[in-house]
């Protein structure tokens, strides 16, 4: 049986962005987990977030337009609780902001925001 990390990838792959929840205390998990960090219950099931979030932090890491451009790194803190590293698109990354409303979106398998 693949464990949680493969079972998150393979979900992205499909286009499909679920984090897990804890069947004992309810709380939600972000990074796939085998155990509960909150209760250290075993039982965790794949639920898929609402996708809203807010920007914890970002930073805008430098490139020469050659190489891609400028972007954005972000902490993302989802409203179930979870905090998880990711990009916010669709913006100069200068004007990504803390605070800052965001919706997820599975691109190539993996999780990007933009504004909302």
């Amino acid at each position: 049986m693949p464990g949680p990390e493969k079972i998150y990838q393979d979900k992205l792959a499909q286009g499909i962005f679920e984090i897990q929840r804890c069947a004992s205390c309810r709380k939600h998990v972000f990074y796939p987990r085998v155990l509960c960090p909150h209760c250290g219950a075993a039982q965790l099931d794949w639920t898929a977030p609402s996708g809203r979030g807010t920007v914890y932090s970002t930073t805008v890491v430098r490139r020469k337009e050659a190489d891609g451009g400028d972007y954005n790194v972000a902490l993302i803190d989802l409203d179930e609780g979870p905090r998880l590293m990711s990009r916010v698109v669709t913006v100069a990354p200068s004007a990504v902001r803390i605070g800052m409303a965001v919706k997820a979106h599975v691109v190539d398998g993996v999780v990007e925001f933009t504004p909302r």
